[in-house]
């Protein structure tokens, strides 16, 4: 692409079915904030654009565990997130909601044109029924085994251990979230999108015409999904709550939250659009505009390879020309897990930090999972705080200022001749715009705000090496300098350090009087001074504070009650399933095996294959068993296995049965065993 005549930036739609954490922050919408601030200092035109996903099945799980409408339940997290993100300093140019009259209209308007040109498959299929709750099971009302890595806690859309998009019928052992039970399957009449005719294309534009620019994670994932063979993909569901199915036939469907979701950035524009008097089209059917995802890792496939030809089948779109896609951020060790209750939720932070929006926000950038799962630490936020944002940039800023009131009254001084090392210093100070920009351009934040910090040491040291304090009584003229060199500094740091630490930027605008002077980018980079003679700047005061060991002890005393409540939860006996009849048990063959042979199935972390004598034959068994035993430690083992399961395809071997696991009181994987050790393979357990 050529210059863009303007920019399209999305921030993934958070689900309102609980509030913002640290994991949302550093993975997608801190860095879209810095990316979209930075281009709006360079005068370029922008639309940033989010809102409440608001029709997606954790809602509705969600209202009937609290027993209230699901718009209750997004009417109440919509107004928590809208708040934090405001006074986190997230700066939207419009933050939506699905549940709007506008998103209403235009993701139906975009499904009709699709069904009426002919590009949807219509198919009756079978689909997981839950026969108690007369209800189909729509992606995370099912639970069951990912077909891919074995984890156990896979919901009927996505793992979120390997990040595998799937259907609920793939799943193993599927059990509905609703009531427990294991479905059956029903017929039922759906649309899909067939991705498997978009295949060659989508290898064209992300596997040849991507590879250079989009991250190595995102092309990964992709290459892998497109590698393995596209399949057409449901784009409506059988559920109450979502945006109808807008043509004949859809009575008592609604659009799949995956069609709906990302058509709310369209939506999200198009209100920016009506309320700005501007046309929205341009910035989503303009080939000169630049369009930017900004998503977690579980997102990739989603953006890159399905809302794409979701926009491709429909024709009058732009693509994006990059999905700058995070790792994960985990919290002292572990994964974060809201229903664990296991993060660090935003809008309780702002309340235990009052006026530390942008420490949260300089440690989330210093510590992002750009490349790889990163790890958030209580001890580390303090270390940065204390030893980076107060000793470096807060102090270089405090010694220019006070040393400005206590020499010149608080107004800039004229320098006289500059010497070797200012020339150097200021040299060195207008490179750094260039520099920084390069990194935010190239989605590197964490490198670009390492570099904005370098700006404060480059002041540190220029004043350490030359020590005004030393000069002020004996050369006068020197010191002048000196201060005048210094104060450009922190004026360039007051503009640099806008789109990462915003609320410290306008402190320190307004400490050095320039909030009316609206300096842009390029202006630090210029001939011009920045602070010039005479200019009055305002008393000091600290930019940062230090944060205690008792407010980092209160955090993880938090979380160490956190850990405990989760512990006693486990360990809690599980509740008694629904009644079984004698009839029922007696279909169930139970037999004792001995395992003679165990190797592990190729590219997987979780999956053994074994072969297990049964007494009546020799089988194999696909068992997800494999982080937690050496397939050489189990052959001769003894357990109890379900003879009579229904086969079924696990990675291309047929399994034939299912070993009986359960947890031991450390939450260790252990075989149900028999008795006796003498026992014969073969042996009916009854």
């Amino acid at each position: 692409m050529s210059t863009p005549k303007r920019y399209t930036i999305t921030a993934a739609l958070p689900y309102t079915n609980g509030p913002i954490h640290i994991g949302h922050l550093a993975g997608v919408y801190v860095p879209a904030d810095i990316y979209s601030r930075y281009l709006k200092m360079r005068g370029e035109d922008v639309v940033f654009v989010c809102g409440s996903d608001e029709h997606g099945v954790p809602i509705t799980i969600k209202a009937k565990k609290e027993g209230v409408s699901p718009q209750d339940v997004v009417d109440k997290y919509d107004g928590i997130i809208r708040q934090s993100f405001q006074d986190f300093g997230i700066e939207f140019d419009n933050y939506s909601r699905t549940s709007g009259k506008t998103h209403h209209k235009t993701a139906s308007e975009f499904f009709k044109k699709l069904y009426e040109e002919g590009k949807f498959i219509e198919e009756v299929t079978e689909q997981l029924y839950d026969d108690e709750a007369q209800q189909f099971l729509a992606d995370r009302f099912v639970v069951g085994t990912c077909p891919k890595c074995g984890n156990e806690e896979s919901y009927g859309d996505q793992c979120e251990k390997c990040g595998t998009s799937h259907n609920a019928t793939d799943l193993i052992n599927p059990k509905s979230a609703i009531t427990g039970n294991v479905p059956v399957l029903k017929e039922t009449r759906h649309w899909f999108l067939p991705l498997d005719k978009y295949e060659p294309w989508l290898k064209e534009w992300i596997l040849e015409g991507h590879k250079k620019d989009w991250k190595s994670n995102v092309y990964g994932q992709c290459k892998s999904w497109i590698d393995d063979g596209l399949r057409p993909r449901a784009v409506t569901r059988d559920l109450d709550w979502g945006i109808p199915v807008p043509v004949e036939g859809g009575d008592g469907k609604v659009l799949y939250v995956w069609f709906d979701a990302p058509i709310g950035y369209i939506s999200a524009t198009k209100e920016w659009a009506e309320k700005e008097n501007k046309d929205w089209e341009p910035y989503w059917k303009d080939e000169d505009t630049k369009l930017v995802h900004f998503i977690g890792k579980d997102n990739i496939v989603f953006h890159c390879i399905i809302f794409p030809t979701m926009l491709k089948a429909e024709g009058s779109y732009i693509l994006p020309d990059n999905v700058p896609a995070n790792e994960f951020l985990n919290l002292e060790g572990n994964k974060l897990s809201t229903s664990k209750n296991w993060a660090v939720w935003l809008h309780e932070y702002l309340e235990d930090f009052p006026g530390k929006e942008d420490v949260l926000r300089y440690v989330l950038t210093a510590n992002a999972p750009e490349t790889k799962d990163n790890d958030f630490t209580w001890k580390d936020f303090q270390q940065r705080n204390n030893s980076e944002l107060v000793a470096i940039f807060g102090n270089f800023i405090n010694r220019v200022a006070v040393l400005t009131h206590k020499y010149y009254d608080g107004k800039v001084p004229a320098a006289a001749e500059l010497k070797e090392i200012d020339e150097q210093t200021l040299a060195e100070l207008k490179a750094y715009p260039a520099v920084i920009a390069s990194s935010i351009e190239k989605y590197r934040f964490r490198e670009a705000q390492a570099e904005m910090m370098n700006v404060a040491r480059l002041g540190n040291k220029y004043l350490a090496d030359e020590e005004p304090w030393k000069t002020f009584k004996t050369d006068a003229e020197r010191t002048k300098t000196v201060m005048y060199v210094a104060l450009q500094i922190a004026a360039a740091l007051a503009t640099l350090s806008k789109p990462f630490l915003p609320f410290t930027s306008a402190k320190l605008n307004k400490m050095l009087n320039l909030e009316g002077a609206n300096f842009d980018w390029n202006d630090i980079s210029s001939k011009k001074a920045l602070l010039g003679e005479g200019h009055q700047i305002a008393k000091a005061e600290l930019l940062f504070s230090k944060v205690e060991d008792a407010e980092i002890e209160k955090q993880l005393e938090k979380l160490e009650a956190t850990k405990k409540a989760n512990a006693t939860e486990v360990e809690a006996a599980e509740p008694q399933k629904e009644i079984a009849t004698f009839e029922d048990f007696t279909k169930m063959d139970l037999r004792v095996g001995t395992i003679v042979e165990a190797e592990k199935m190729p590219k997987t972390k979780k999956l053994l294959i074994l072969k297990v004598d049964t007494g009546i034959d020799t089988r194999t068994i696909v068992s997800g068993i494999a982080e937690s035993f050496k397939p050489e430690d189990i052959v001769g083992k003894k357990v109890t296995v379900l003879v009579n399961l229904a086969p079924r395809k696990l990675r291309g071997t047929m399994s034939e049965g299912m070993i009986l696991m359960t947890e031991n009181v450390d939450g260790k994987l252990v075989f149900v065993n028999p008795d006796e050790e003498n026992v014969k393979s073969g042996k009916i357990i009854s």
